[in-house]
């Protein structure tokens, strides 16, 4: 596969299964995630870059890593596909991934077919994005309820709203099919 993988991981759960589970899969290579000017020059070399995420039990630390990848002014850093893998992921776990703008969330068993399915929807598929004033990523609607979490929910569902159609390409990166601002009210 003609695209890089960025393994991100907590200091206390080490991402080297991972990792292993990434080189398996066939990327072109795998590092472990230290800062996103690693990822923009990475790009320069490779037009897709996966960004993924290893399990933790505490999920606060990997919302300054999102933010700063969803919210890049770097289009292809910006469209990276997010990808969380987890032991068994609760409804908190899968709502808190949902709101950081997470592209898919992978839970064991980890086989190597499976991940290269799940992996692959990731390329050549149109796939719709929103941006709000809090949230940036996939469209997630209709794809299990998220947590009641009040105020703290990301997605809005109403209000100023960005819908960006896009599709990535393993040989060109990411192409912008459409791009369209919308106000709805509640």
């Amino acid at each position: 596969m003609r695209a890089y993988a960025y393994i991100v991981e907590t200091a206390n759960r080490p991402g080297d299964a991972l990792s292993d589970v990434a080189r398996s899969v066939g990327f072109e290579g795998t590092a472990p995630f230290s800062g996103l000017s690693q990822a923009a020059h990475q790009l320069a070399h490779t037009p897709i870059c996966f960004f993924l995420f290893a399990a933790t039990k505490n999920l606060s630390p990997y919302r300054q890593v999102a933010d700063s990848i969803r919210f890049s002014a770097n289009r292809r850093l910006r469209f990276s596909p997010m990808i969380y893998f987890t032991d068994a992921a609760s409804a908190e776990e899968i709502g808190a991934c949902i709101n950081m703008g997470f592209d898919d969330i992978i839970t064991m068993p980890f086989s190597r077919q499976r991940v290269i399915d799940r992996l692959a929807r990731q390329i050549g598929t149109p796939l719709t994005y929103y941006e709000t004033a809090s949230y940036f990523g996939p469209d997630r609607r209709g794809r299990g309820q998220l947590p009641d979490r009040g105020a703290d929910t990301r997605l809005s569902m109403g209000g100023q709203h960005r819908r960006i159609e896009i599709v990535r390409h393993i040989s060109t990166g990411v192409s912008v099919l459409s791009d369209s601002r919308h106000v709805e009210t509640v």
